[in-house]
């Protein structure tokens, strides 16, 4: 049975143009990847746990940030490692200079014995739909589609 996450796309509209809200995965491994790595504040699913109150504690851990609103249901995504991917569209704003998000520890270098910690995201911005679609991990380009066709 494939993982499953569930997340948030907030988006915004500035002049006239829809923007979303992308992380950027923290640690060694992304360090210096740009397009196609940035994805949308997502998690894995507790077992049992309802969809959307994951995707709202994955937000607030990943950014600092308790979310709030009308969520918008988007069709699941399944991306190239096979995880299925549940996300809500949520109209919203957040400071992207101050997220606070949690840590996690691996070892690095590799086979280096040293353990040391990471933020789960180094950054989070919004886009706009062009630009996320350059940004985004490619199994969630749908969502930004139907995002689009959503909210004409």
């Amino acid at each position: 049975m494939p993982k499953e996450s569930a997340g948030i796309l907030m988006f915004r509209r500035r002049e006239g143009n829809l923007q979303v809200l992308l992380v950027h995965p923290g640690g060694p491994f992304w360090q210096k990847k740009d397009e196609g790595a940035w994805s949308i504040p997502k998690g894995e699913l507790e077992t049992g746990e309802d969809a959307l109150a994951a995707a709202k504690r994955e937000f607030q851990e990943e950014l600092g940030t308790v979310i709030a609103g009308d969520f918008l249901a988007l069709a699941p995504v399944k991306q190239k490692s096979g995880k299925i991917v549940r996300a809500w569209a949520v109209e919203g704003d957040c400071d992207t200079a101050s997220i606070k998000c949690n840590t996690f520890t691996m070892e690095w270098p590799p086979k280096s014995g040293r353990n040391l910690e990471f933020p789960e995201i180094d950054k989070a911005e919004f886009f706009d739909l062009e630009s996320a679609a350059r940004k985004i991990n490619s199994g969630q380009v749908a969502l930004l589609e139907e995002l689009k066709r959503k909210l004409g």
